[in-house]
């Protein structure tokens, strides 16, 4: 699999130069136009991880690989949203798309919210949306914002660009309402989720064939909590609808679905990747979530074939 992309290879290679403010503590935050890209400066979007977030707003013929799953978008409006935890590839199908997009590091964000708790930049969430035409105006506006407020001499002007990010993550999230569930957690049970989500990503992605998922059962998860298994659950099943097991065994699904996609592992390496010390047992595991075989969906996602 390819290494993370760093801010510092996204600037010169797009670019080739580097902002004067990228290192500086309270973070990184630019806006572009698509156009300013396209010809020479458009280079394919390698499969990888990206160590910055990035949401666009684009319109043109292209496909967009993002973990298990593969898009088509056909000339029409498209809002992604990109995070460091799930890698990703962009693939333009005909001519250079337009739009616009805006990169930040979490550490823009320090001491003004999680912006990764968010559940469109979630591994499970969903990423893509199809805002209709008075949907894009708003979005459109909320960019233009951005690029007014980030060249204005405005001594605040950073915090005012968080909330226009804050914004379009709420915007997009009216789009695709939340679970209820989610608002009428208890504290406790939300912080115990919330920690427990983070510790199961922090296993992922998968990007060598010497590393190796450690926690991979309730039981394991709750002991690094300090937690009674039973309360985990308890909290799990109040915040999200489902039980740990359930949430483990979708996170190494999808694991599982980007490794046979993006890799040319074999299906033993893979599953040892995935904490599976026999072969056997990752095929009856994958078959179970997956409703086939691990070389079946291997084969059937081959180019060409649909993958959503």
């Amino acid at each position: 699999m390819e290494r993370t992309e760093t801010l510092e290879d996204f600037y010169m290679q797009k670019q080739n130069w580097l902002p004067d403010n990228l290192k500086k503590e309270m973070g990184h935050f630019n806006v572009f136009r698509m156009e300013d890209f396209a010809g020479k400066h458009n280079r394919p979007v390698p499969y990888s991880r990206k160590d910055f977030y990035k949401i666009s707003l684009m319109s043109g013929k292209y496909k967009l690989q993002y973990a298990s799953r593969s898009i088509d978008v056909d000339q029409q409006q498209a809002l992604i949203f990109s995070n460091p935890m799930v890698p990703y590839k962009f693939e333009s199908l005909e001519g250079d798309p337009t739009g616009v997009f805006c990169i930040f590091t979490e550490s823009f964000f320090r001491q003004f919210g999680q912006i990764r708790d968010y559940p469109i930049f979630q591994p499970t969430g969903n990423p893509v949306l199809f805002p209709s035409e008075e949907q894009t105006a708003v979005i459109r506006a909320i960019f233009q914002r951005m690029h007014t407020e980030l060249n204005s001499d405005y001594a605040f002007k950073y915090d005012l660009l968080r909330n226009l990010v804050f914004e379009l993550a709420h915007f997009a999230l009216k789009m695709q309402p939340a679970p209820p569930s989610i608002y009428s957690s208890s504290n406790g049970a939300t912080r115990i989720s919330s920690l427990f989500m983070e510790l199961l990503e922090r296993q992922f992605p998968i990007e060598s064939t010497a590393q190796q998922v450690r926690l991979q059962s309730p039981s394991d998860f709750a002991d690094h909590l300090s937690v009674h298994v039973n309360h985990l659950n308890r909290a799990l099943k109040e915040t999200t609808g489902k039980t740990t097991s359930r949430l483990i065994a979708e996170r190494i699904t999808q694991e599982a679905k980007s490794l046979l996609l993006h890799t040319n592992w074999n299906i033993s390496e893979i599953g040892w990747s995935l904490g599976f010390e026999e072969a056997p047992h990752f095929i009856n595991f994958f078959r179970k979530n997956a409703d086939l075989s691990p070389g079946a969906f291997r084969q059937g996602s081959e180019p060409g074939q649909p993958n959503v």
